[in-house]
């Protein structure tokens, strides 16, 4: 079996790492437009097998899709990264482009390939990659939603002073600085409500900073993040090889579900074997659902852009 990441920049070759230390499959392609750059950071993670105890073979491509064919899963990271002070929707220009072309080229050796898409604005380079592909939706899935939930959780850990792994949390809605929901009224530390742990003040101040979770490092490193969206999106692919039937919040394509159709947003869903396998209904208060259309209403201004370019 082999796993194809397209993008071999800082949260592409993380992914790849991880699904290699992880031993997913027996190959993992690494493909970049970039002269000579996968091909490095491939010998690189190859030097690393005795190191780290895992078999996977990696394999560094520059720009040869016929080195991806027959992948069960494609991980797209390809895009310029977003700067200090820009924000994701200033991308939608230049990376249309790179993620149209990808998943064409991709498709023509991989056509039963299941879709992970990272590359930024996300919500709109899934949308974009779900009606420019002709898949089925459950083959096309944006990784946001467990990127932002574990962001979520680690901002819970820091306010309750718990392990991260003792929590459950789930953001939703778009994968935005303004857009996503943190459910906070639903996380829980050890099955217990974690608002019993938290003054209103302290919920507010985990909301917020979650919120912004992405703008705050890129302020700090200077560049978008790549250790956590890499490992976001190797959990990903991790469920969807072995078929572990997890839930968590993803972005896809919905038709009616939480009140919205003909837009990719963040909802919790179940991923096996055959990509997204089910919506998960979270019953959202009256509030809640508001913020959930609200979100939804700013990714489709985003959206909107692909029309004006001729990309949908």
């Amino acid at each position: 079996m082999k796993i194809t990441v397209v993008g071999a920049g800082a949260v592409g070759a993380t992914c790849a790492e991880n699904i290699a230390r992880k031993q997913l499959v027996e190959e993992v392609v690494l493909l970049d437009i970039k002269e000579g750059f996968a091909e490095g950071k491939a010998m690189d993670m190859n030097q690393c097998a005795t190191l780290n105890g895992y078999d996977t073979k990696i394999i560094g491509s520059t720009n040869d899709y016929n080195a991806t064919a027959d992948s069960s899963v494609v991980v797209i990271t390809s895009g310029i990264p977003r700067k200090p002070g820009m924000t994701r929707e200033e991308l939608i220009g230049t990376n249309a482009g790179i993620v149209s072309t990808v998943t064409e080229n991709i498709l023509k050796h991989s056509p039963d390939a299941i879709l992970i898409v990272i590359s930024n604005p996300m919500d709109t380079m899934t949308y974009l990659s779900v009606k420019s592909s002709g898949l089925p939706k459950e083959r096309v899935i944006g990784m946001g939603g467990i990127l932002d939930s574990s962001r979520f959780k680690f901002r819970l850990s820091e306010a309750i002073g718990c392990s991260p792994n003792d929590l459950q949390g789930v953001v939703i809605g778009g994968h935005g600085d303004t857009t996503m929901i943190p459910l906070i009224n639903h996380a829980t530390y050890n099955s217990t409500p974690v608002t019993n742990f938290l003054t209103p003040e302290q919920q507010e101040h985990v909301v917020k900073e979650t919120m912004v979770g992405g703008a705050t490092l890129t302020k700090l490193i200077g560049t978008s993040a790549w250790y956590a969206p890499g490992a976001a999106g190797a959990f990903l692919a991790e469920s969807i090889v072995r078929d572990q039937k997890k839930l968590f919040p993803c972005c896809v394509y919905l038709d009616g579900e939480y009140g919205q159709s003909d837009i990719c947003i963040g909802v919790p869903v179940i991923v096996g074997k055959n990509g997204w396998e089910k919506i998960v209904d979270y019953k959202l208060s009256d509030s809640q659902q508001t913020q959930f259309n609200e979100s939804a209403d700013a990714v489709r201004k985003m959206n909107s852009v692909l029309s004006e370019m001729s990309l949908v």
